[in-house]
C-alpha cells in the first residue's frame, strides 16, 4: 500500500509529522481525521509517484471561457469560482441538498470545463466522500484556503454560512487586487505611449532635420550642444536599435530569474513595499489581505496555527510571508499574536494595537475584519491620490522630453537664418 508523508495539527494546535499508509491522499486525510489530527500537507513518500507521467504536460488554452486547462484537469478561474461559491451558498441556504445543488450548478453552467469539475465533484460526494475531499481532487481550482474553509463548514454544520463568507472574501480580495492592478497599469500604459512617441520622433523625424542642417550649414559648421546630443541619441536609436531591444529583453529575463530565488523575491518585494508613490498601495493591500484572510479563517473555526500557515502560503509577498512565519512560531510556543506581529516591523502600530485589543476582548476575527475594511478604504484613497498625482507628472514629463527635442531642433535655425540673410 502506498505511503504518504504528512504534516498535521492535533487538537491543541501542535504540529505533528509522520508517515501513513493509505490507498490515496484523500484516504490518508480521512484516516488522519479519525485519529483526531487536522492535516495541512499530505505528499506521496515515493518520489517517482510525485513525478508527472509522460504525456501529461501542462498546456494552456485560450478558449473555454478564458480558463486555463491542464490535460484532464480543468481549472476554474477565480472570478467564476466566486460566482459559483455565492450561488452554491444561496442554494444550500434555500434548503437544497449539497449534491442536488452541485447538479443544478452543473446544468446551468455554460462552460464545459466548469461543468466537468462540478460533475466530478458531485460524483465523488455521491460516492461517499466529504465535500472537502471531493474538492481536494481539483487542487488547481480550489486552494488551501478554500479547502480549509469548507472543512470548517463541514465540521460546524453551517456550510452555507462558510460559503457566503468565502464568496464575500473572494469578492473583496478581487476588488482590492483590481484597484492595485489599475494603479500599476495606468502609469505603465502612459509611460509606454510616451516612450513610443519619443522613439518615433527620434527615429523618423530628427534624422530629416539632421540632413537639412547639413545641407544648409555645411558639415564644418558646429551645432549647439543640445542639438548634437539629440542627434547622437537619434543615430544610436536608428542604427543600434537591437542593442536597446536586447537590453530590455535581458532586463526582463534577469528580473524573472531573480524573482524565482528566495532572496531575490524578498529583495523585489522589499523594493515594492518601500517604493515611492506605489509603496503605500502595496503595503496597505498586503495588510488588508493578511487581516481579511486570517479573520475569515478564524471566524470560520479554523485553528489559529493552521490559519497562520494558510495565511503564510497565500500572502503573495515575501516580507509578509516571513513575518507570518515568525508569528506562527511564536504562537506555537504559547505567545499571543500582537507581540510577535509588532516585532516584525512590517505592520503599523495601529494594526498591532487593534489586534491586541481583539485578543484581550476575545473578538480577534471581528477586529481583523475591521482592520481589513479600514485598509481597503486606504487603498482606495491611495489609488485615487496616485492617479491624480501621476496624470500631471506624466504630462509634464512628456512635455519636457518632447520640448527638449523641439528646442534642440530649433536652436540651429538662428544660424540658418543668419546664413540665408
Amino acid at each position: 500500500m502506498p505511503q504518504f508523508n504528512y504534516v498535521a495539527m492535533d487538537s491543541t494546535g501542535k504540529e505533528k509529522k509522520g508517515k501513513i499508509s493509505a490507498t490515496s491522499e484523500d484516504a490518508a486525510a480521512s484516516e488522519l481525521k479519525k485519529q483526531g489530527l487536522f492535516p495541512t500537507s499530505i505528499k506521496s513518500a515515493d518520489p517517482k509517484a510525485a513525478k508527472p507521467k509522460k504525456g501529461t504536460a501542462r498546456r494552456s488554452s485560450s478558449g473555454g471561457g478564458g480558463m486555463n486547462i491542464t490535460i484532464g484537469t480543468p481549472v476554474i478561474k477565480r472570478k467564476e469560482l466566486t460566482v459559483i461559491t455565492r450561488q452554491l451558498a444561496t442554494l444550500l441556504d434555500a434548503g437544497l441538498p449539497l449534491i442536488r445543488s452541485l447538479r443544478t450548478l452543473e446544468r446551468q453552467s455554460k462552460n464545459p470545463l466548469v461543468k466537468k469539475v462540478l460533475g466530478a465533484t458531485a460524483d465523488t460526494v455521491e460516492g461517499g466522500s466529504t465535500f472537502a475531499e471531493a474538492l481536494a481532487q481539483h487542487p488547481k481550482s480550489f486552494d488551501k484556503l478554500y479547502l480549509n474553509m469548507i472543512r470548517a463548514g463541514e465540521a460546524s454544520g453551517a456550510m452555507e454560512v462558510i460559503l457566503n463568507r468565502l464568496a464575500t472574501f473572494m469578492e473583496k480580495a478581487a476588488r482590492i487586487a483590481g484597484k492595485v492592478k489599475s494603479a500599476m497599469i495606468y502609469p505603465a500604459v502612459v509611460m509606454s505611449i510616451a516612450l513610443l512617441v519619443t522613439a518615433g520622433l527620434m527615429i523618423f523625424i530628427v534624422p530629416n532635420f539632421q540632413k537639412i542642417f547639413t545641407e544648409l550649414l555645411g558639415e564644418d559648421e558646429s551645432l549647439p550642444g543640445l542639438t548634437l546630443f539629440v542627434m547622437d541619441v537619434s543615430r544610436m536609436l536608428k542604427e543600434e536599435i537591437w542593442v536597446f531591444v536586447i537590453g530590455i529583453v535581458g532586463i526582463i529575463i534577469l528580473y524573472k530569474i531573480i524573482n524565482k530565488t528566495k532572496y531575490g523575491k524578498w529583495g523585489i518585494d522589499w523594493c515594492k513595499y518601500n517604493m515611492p508613490l506605489f509603496g503605500p498601495i502595496v503595503s496597505r493591500s498586503a495588510i488588508s489581505r493578511f487581516s481579511r484572510t486570517l479573520g475569515t479563517l478564524m471566524s470560520s473555526g479554523v485553528p489559529v496555527l493552521n490559519a497562520l500557515i494558510i495565511v503564510r502560503d497565500t500572502a503573495g509577498n515575501e516580507l509578509v510571508t516571513n513575518a507570518v512565519q515568525k508569528v506562527h512560531d511564536a504562537v506555537k510556543e504559547g505567545d499571543g499574536i500582537a507581540a510577535p506581529l509588532g516585532a516584525t516591523a512590517i505592520f503599523p502600530q495601529m494594526v498591532i494595537s487593534m489586534v491586541e485589543v481583539g485578543e484581550e476582548t476575545g473578538k480577534l476575527p471581528e477586529m481583523l475584519d475591521k482592520i481589513a475594511n479600514t485598509y481597503d478604504e486606504e487603498v482606495d484613497n491611495a489609488v485615487s491620490a496616485l492617479t491624480s498625482m501621476i496624470e500631471p507628472l506624466m504630462i509634464v514629463g512628456l512635455a519636457v522630453i518632447v520640448g527638449t527635442i523641439v528646442v534642440a531642433l530649433f536652436l540651429p535655425l538662428t544660424k540658418i537664418i543668419e546664413k540665408l540673410g
